[in-house]
């Protein structure tokens, strides 16, 4: 059987030797309902010419019946992944008749049964290239074509795809709808959604366009879906992109649709946009929370511009439509909506993710170097979106705002449903900047590593900024001192142009001195140690919320690399967290503490400042105000921190049972429930029966899969055996259940009751890698990891296998690095 990879050298000698024409992909769904169907039949007609005897059709699925080319039937040659064509001519029309597999994975046609009312809902997820598990097809992005979906449902079925209806047919108790033609794209971006969805309606016009909009999930979450706020974001967001982007929105309509088991936070199919249904909040949520869904909406809907309507050739450039989507989320946030705070939440939350990625031994430049398929898959990382979108960032700051759009203009115009590279968008923005952007881009695109930025002094009154490795930075130095009210506040703000590793700038002496000011350019930065002293004692009196995510940040980083120790950061997040107001920024420190005190610390004083912890938390969560989003990100971290000391677990129980008093006006909603009743799991302190009683008060999808989690937390030997025996054995947990399993065995401060699996899970990778879709074994490599107090097991496997597939290495190597981090943390900090 041939490999289900596909390398950039043979897609692009297909590419130089194919153009599509057009496809009609014909799929029959009926049979969807019945849980012992399988698969469904696919037909897929496409036209293209050919300047060469033979090329291949890709398709991943349970077998091909039939394949006729040009009018005459042809014997079928199918290896498992490719149908291989020969005897073509300039002008080809092929159908391939096959059976498609339903998915449980997430990748493909996802089939989902909702246990609130038993019913079925279907959706496709192909990026990057699982478009071929559904029809058969030329899985590249650079083959574009006009698509015509032919789908057969039952009839009472909401059926979607990236166009509207032309004609829908009823045939007994099943329907089949056409859809009209799309504009070419891409196969990774068409889609198909169909079950009975519940439909909310909307639209929004600007001068002679009108775009229908729409809002859909599954019908038990309808009493849930705030379709109107959600219609709100997608208004403003529209309004932006029609005074920014000069090139109206192409698609026609504009569905937006949530759905279960999602592998991703959303997906740009034009004209039909799927995203995790975890954004349609079944109890409180924070403002955070909301701030987040804010951005993936309008993350997604740049897509619409920039992927979707210009596409890269190949997955080297997967940067020119994610790292602009990245960028444009927080800025039409910023400006466009509510959040006037978004770009808080990407210099600490978003950047951190890639300062992360991009200190790793496996980083890539933002322009990567992508061989094929696998390595595409693992690139969809903090390189590619926060990085690139940081670097963009720095961009607009070198060329301008307006050369910048206007740049994004012209490469619309000109590139409308074609392919691009890099080059071609430099060409643009180096015109309308009237900047050769050559060296920028080698700087910053084509290279690895963050920089790091220190203040010196450099005597007589005056300062030097240091950074290593030295790259060309636009960036505001920014100097804070106490006003009348004791705040800090910003009383002089400079912007540097830095070139080489020193660069002596004029500093006048204040009590706060912070590097990178309004965040403009992408870099690690070290306080000096009178502005660290300052913020240790006045941290929350530095009033711009964008300047303190910039500390958290610079103080994270510290900690992370070893030159903070962990018990001084975690002293200044139980000491400003219970006062800071940015939701963005609580939700970060409430996230890092635990993660400090787990990795950071070695064991001998993890237990004392969980104990802390835990107690600080619980203070917090009955002194915030009652029923706010603060207060419930507080309840959160009790229940996080629960699950390694249990000082609290009668409390925990009393205000599950009702018996005991819980916070004022605390929502006890089904997740946060969950929760705890995993926290009393995880340290011993609930039973099946206790988990079974919640699960009947929450038999949804969601508290199965939460009630699958509390089941496998339990401390007990046996438990985390069958566990383990689950993941490597049972071929049908879907994705989110496979997920769910890995937390409940790694839960807890059990580490005593996981390290025997420690051989078992290097022996197994070889064959996870094999056998299981690339989805599945990475979330089993990446979740099963063993974070033991050796590097000696991983360096072991890591040698013994140099010829494992490039994407296990990597995953591999990631995972030893912060191991390795996490090590010289504890170290350090011992």
């Amino acid at each position: 059987m041939a490999s289900a990879n596909l390398t950039r050298a043979e897609t692009a000698e297909r590419s130089r030797a194919v153009t599509v024409r057009s496809y009609r992909v014909e799929l029959d769904l009926r049979g969807a309902p019945d849980a012992g169907s399988a698969c469904f039949a696919t037909t897929t007609t496409v036209e293209f010419t050919a300047a060469a005897d033979a090329t291949w059709l890709d398709f991943l699925g349970a077998g091909v019946e039939s394949v006729v080319l040009n009018g005459e039937p042809v014997p079928v040659r199918y290896d498992g992944a490719r149908i291989a064509l020969s005897g073509l001519r300039e002008h080809n029309v092929v159908t391939v008749v096959a059976a498609a597999e339903y998915s449980r994975s997430g990748e493909g046609l996802h089939r989902y049964v909702d246990p609130a009312d038993g019913q079925t809902y279907l959706y496709t997820q192909y990026e990057p290239a699982d478009a071929r598990r559904v029809f058969a097809c030329f899985e590249q992005p650079d083959l574009k074509a006009p698509f015509t979906f032919v789908v057969s449902a039952p009839a009472k079925w909401q059926v979607l795809s990236n166009q509207h209806v032309a004609e829908r047919e009823s045939i007994g108790d099943a329907q089949k709808v056409v859809f009209a033609p799309t504009l070419p794209i891409s196969t990774y971006i068409t889609a198909i959604v169909a079950g009975p969805y519940h439909h909310a309606e909307s639209s929004w016009s600007r001068n002679e366009l009108a775009v229908p909009l729409a809002v859909l999930c599954r019908a038990s979450l309808a009493r849930y879906l705030d379709a109107d706020t959600i219609f709100e974001v997608t208004r403003q967001g529209m309004d932006f992109y029609a005074d920014h982007f000069g090139y109206p929105y192409p698609f026609g309509k504009y569905d937006q649709v949530f759905v279960p088991e999602y592998n991703l936070g959303a997906m740009e199919n034009p004209g039909c946009v799927t995203f995790t249904e975890a954004y349609v909040f079944r109890g409180a949520a924070t403002a955070a929370q909301y701030q987040a869904r804010a951005n993936t909406i309008l993350h997604e809907m740049a897509h619409m511009w920039f992927g979707d309507l210009v596409t890269m050739k190949w997955w080297d450039d997967l940067w020119l439509k994610e790292s602009f989507a990245d960028y444009m989320g927080s800025l039409v946030s910023a400006e466009a909506t509510e959040w006037t705070d978004a770009w808080v939440a990407f210099a600490n939350r978003r950047k951190a993710w890639a300062y992360l990625q991009d200190q790793l031994p496996t980083t890539h430049p933002i322009v990567a170097d992508i061989v094929d398929l696998e390595a595409a898959k693992l690139n969809f990382d903090g390189i590619t979106y926060a990085k690139g979108a940081g670097v963009l960032k720095q961009l607009v700051a070198y060329v301008g705002r307006d050369a910048f759009f206007e740049g994004a203009r012209r490469y619309f115009r000109r590139h409308a449903f074609g392919n691009t590279t890099l080059a071609d968008l430099l060409t643009e923005l180096s015109a309308t900047s009237g900047r050769d952007l050559s060296g920028w881009a080698r700087a910053w695109l084509q290279t690895t590593g963050v920089s790091t930025l220190m203040l010196e002094d450099a005597g007589e009154g005056r300062s030097a900024i240091v950074q290593t490795p030295a790259r060309p930075h636009r960036l505001a130095v920014g100097h804070y001192d106490f006003d009348e009210a004791g705040d800090l506040v910003c009383r002089q703000r400079v912007e540097v142009d830095l070139e080489a590793e020193r660069t002596p700038i004029e500093s006048a002496a204040a009590p706060l001195i912070l590097l990178n000011d309004a965040d403009l350019t992408y870099a690690k930065v070290r306080l000096d140690p009178r502005s660290l002293e300052t913020v240790e004692h006045s941290l929350d009196r530095v009033v711009d919320p964008l300047a303190r995510g910039l500390i958290w940040s610079a103080l994270w980083n510290a900690t992370r690399d070893s030159e903070l120790t962990a018990a001084r950061y975690l002293s200044m997040v139980r000491g400003f967290a219970v006062a800071e107001p940015n939701p963005a920024l609580l939700a970060a420190l409430l996230a890092n503490a635990p993660y400090a005190i787990e990795h950071f610390l070695p064991a001998a004083s993890r237990s004392r400042q969980r104990r802390v912890w835990l107690e600080a938390a619980w203070t917090a969560v009955f002194a915030a105000t009652p029923g706010s989003g603060e207060q419930l990100a507080w309840a959160r971290a009790v229940a996080a921190a629960a699950t390694v000391d249990d000082a609290h677990a009668a409390d925990l129980r009393a205000i599950l049972d009702g018996t005991g008093p819980a916070p004022v006006g605390l929502p006890l909603d089904p997740d946060l429930r969950w929760q705890m009743w995993t926290a009393l799991a995880a340290t011993g302190h609930a039973e099946p029966a206790d988990l079974d009683g919640e699960l009947a008060r929450d038999d949804t999808g969601s508290g199965r899969t939460a009630h699958l989690r509390a089941l496998a937390a339990r401390p007990l030997a046996a438990v985390k055996a069958q566990a383990w025996s689950a993941v490597f054995s049972d071929t049908a947990l879907s994705n989110e259940h496979l997920d769910a399993t890995i937390a409940g065995f790694r839960a807890g401060a059990h580490r005593d009751l996981i390290a025997p699996y420690d051989d078992d899970y290097f022996v197994a990778l070889r064959a996870v890698w094999s056998e299981r879709s690339i989805e599945i074994a990475r979330r089993i490599v990446v979740g099963l990891f063993p974070a033991g107090n050796t590097l000696g097991p991983c360096d072991r496997w890591l040698d013994a296998h140099a010829d494992a597939p490039a994407a296990l290495r990597r995953l591999v190597i990631e995972q030893r690095d912060h191991l390795a981090r996490d090590l010289r943390a504890r170290g350090f900090n011992g």
